[in-house]
Order: C-alpha cells, then sequence, then structure tokens
C-alpha cells in the first residue's frame, strides 16, 4: 500500500473496521469465564459483541458438552440464528470448521478438503468464509508463554503436543475447488494469510482468472508456520498488500493490543476476542467485549472513526463483483498482466 504525506491523518482514512473472534476453539469452557457453550449464549455473545461496537463476526460452533463443532447442521442452526439476532453484522464462518482434537486426543486437525468444501453449502449462507492458501505449519504453541496459557487446559501436556503439531492442509487441490465453490455459492473468501509468500500465490491465482473478486485479507501473526512479531515483518507485508486491498491485522494474545494499535493508526483494520486473546493487562482476563470496547477507544483517541456495519460491507466491497481478470487487477491495485512484446516493468493506467 502507498501512503502519501497525509494518508496517517484520521480523516483521510478508511473508518475501522472490527472483526471478533468470540468463540475461541482452541479452548475448553473451564478456561476462561468468557467462553459460550449453549447456543442461546452463543447468540447472546454475538449480540454483546456488536452492541460493543464489532461489525464482523468470526463463527465457530460450540456443541452442547462445550467441545468445537464439527457438524454443519449446527453451524447452519447458528447462522439462521445470527441472521436474526445480528442482521446488521457481517457473519465470517472459520474455514476450519473447528481444528480442535477430539476429548483425549494427541493431534489437532483441520478437516478433509471434501468436509471444508461444504463449507458453500451452508443455509443460510454466511457473507465470508475464511481460506487459508498453501500448506503450512499452524504451531499455535510457538509464541505463548506460561503467563499465557496459565489456568487453562493448554497447560496439558497432550493438548500442547496436539496444537504444536497441527498442519493447514491447504495446497492447490484444496484452494483452487475452494474458491470455485465459494464463488459460484456468493460467498465472499476472506483470505487468512501468514506471509508475503502467501500473498504472491494469491496474487498469481487472481493473474490467472482463478480468483477474480474483491481481495479482503488478514495478516496472520501467530508464529508457528505464520508471521511473526517483529513489526518489520507487518510494515513489509502492508507495503506489499496492494492498494485496493483490504486489510486486517490478527496476533495472539497480549500482542493484540500493541499490533491492532499500531494497525489503527496506519489505516488497517484489527481482529481481537479471546480465539485470539484472554488478557488485558499481565494476569488481568478481558473478555472479547471488553477487547472491541478497547479498539473502540484507541480509535478514538487515534481520531479515527468506527465504521457501522452498513459501511462495513461497503469497505469489504461484500456486493461487488468484478467482471475478469483485468478489472480484478486493477480494482485491487495490481499492476496489469504482460502482453506479447511489452517490456519493462508494467504500471497502472
Amino acid at each position: 500500500m502507498h501512503y502519501l504525506d497525509d494518508s496517517l491523518l484520521p480523516e483521510n482514512q478508511e473508518k475501522l473496521v472490527i472483526q471478533v473472534a468470540p468463540y475461541g476453539p482452541e479452548f475448553l469452557p473451564g478456561d476462561s469465564d468468557d467462553i459460550p457453550v449453549t447456543m442461546d449464549e452463543q447468540i447472546q455473545k454475538a449480540v454483546d459483541c456488536y452492541n460493543a461496537g464489532a461489525q464482523v463476526l468470526h463463527v465457530h460452533v460450540r456443541e452442547a458438552d462445550g467441545h468445537g463443532s464439527k457438524r454443519l447442521e449446527l453451524f447452519n442452526e447458528m447462522l439462521g440464528r445470527l441472521r436474526e439476532a445480528v442482521p446488521e453484522m457481517i457473519l465470517q464462518v472459520g474455514g476450519s470448521i473447528s481444528f480442535a482434537p477430539p476429548e483425549g486426543a494427541d493431534q489437532a486437525k483441520w478437516l478433509d478438503y471434501d468436509t471444508r468444501h461444504l463449507l458453500a453449502d451452508l443455509d443460510p449462507k454466511p457473507d465470508q468464509v475464511t481460506i487459508a492458501i498453501n500448506t503450512s505449519q499452524m504451531n499455535i504453541i510457538e509464541l505463548l508463554t506460561d503467563d499465557d496459557i496459565a489456568g487453562t487446559s493448554l497447560q496439558n501436556p497432550v493438548l500442547q503436543k496436539a496444537y504444536r503439531d497441527m498442519v493447514v492442509e491447504a495446497g492447490p487441490e484444496f484452494y483452487l475447488e475452494h474458491l470455485r465453490r465459494l464463488t459460484a455459492a456468493g460467498i465472499q473468501p476472506h483470505f487468512m494469510l501468514g506471509s508475503v509468500h502467501q500473498l504472491e500465490t494469491v496474487e498469481r491465482l487472481i493473474r490467472k482468472g482463478h480468483y477474480t473478486g474483491p481481495l479482503v485479507l488478514n495478516y496472520v501473526a501467530i508464529g508457528g508456520g505464520s508471521a511473526g512479531l517483529h513489526p518489520a515483518d507487518l510494515f513489509e507485508f502492508i507495503r506489499r498488500t496492494p492498494d485496493g486491498a483490504v486489510l486486517t491485522i490478527e496476533t495472539i494474545m497480549r500482542n493484540v493490543t500493541p499490533m491492532c494499535t499500531v494497525a489503527i493508526a496506519l489505516g488497517q483494520h484489527v481482529r481481537v476476542g479471546i480465539e485470539d486473546n484472554l488478557w488485558g493487562r499481565k494476569g488481568e482476563r478481558r473478555t472479547s467485549v471488553e477487547q472491541v470496547e478497547q479498539m473502540v477507544r484507541i480509535a478514538n483517541e487515534l481520531g479515527r472513526d468506527i465504521a457501522s456495519c452498513k459501511e462495513s460491507r461497503e469497505i469489504y466491497k461484500l456486493d461487488e463483483v468484478y467482471s475478469g481478470t483485468d478489472d480484478a487487477l486493477a480494482k485491487i491495485g495490481f499492476p496489469p498482466n504482460r502482453q506479447p512484446g511489452q517490456v519493462g516493468f508494467l504500471h497502472h493506467a
């Protein structure tokens, strides 16, 4: 993204979109007082986050026993109730469905390709489904400290091993078909990218016509196969993201507040919630609602306005359809494809 001399002035920035991930599939109900278990509790959590100022809800579902659900019929039930309870919110289903291991198991695993493809058939359909690009390690333990997991099930060595060894299976066989199905269903893919190399793969997909819609993505700084916490890597990812894309910063535990503060100041968007972070000040728990409220306060201090849900839909370009590869490249902000006989560096018309 290109920053002009006045790009840091809040009146020249898009209004802030706040994603919230309040369902925390890697945690168990005893890990926090803020984990909704029953369907009624899960719906009420969405309402509370909406009232606090969030516009985008990252959706996972729990079974009645508190474990993360892998049943798509339960997702259908929850989406139907969410459409009634928070009709303005953007509903974004997590593409893993649930990566939590079965009780007592020592392997955390994303579901198989065929099962994940069925997210395109959810009814009612969500606005977005998150999508990983390229198979990679997803060791969510790597950056966690003893303080981070104090009092949670992640102190259990069996669960630590399960999450340490987790792999995101997302090769070309998966993402080419998944993008096709989501697009055909009118569901916007929300790209979850942990490096500039994954961003480069997405650019190639667009250049080859495999995806020609708006580019909405998260920079995933959770370590263990994704980006880490060095600010230079964050700045480089922002620099490499085209001007017509929408970028949200996502990180882990107490790093959420400083990284999201930087994101707000730089005109980007933020994600919070107990899926990523349980903490406020060291040793003090902070709920998903309190995390949303904090982002609203920080944005207010910086003078940046908060988007409404309607404005967030416009920022996310949820209702836009591009006519093809050339149109997508131009609107996303990539240079055009090279034509026969063209030499030198290409630039926007």
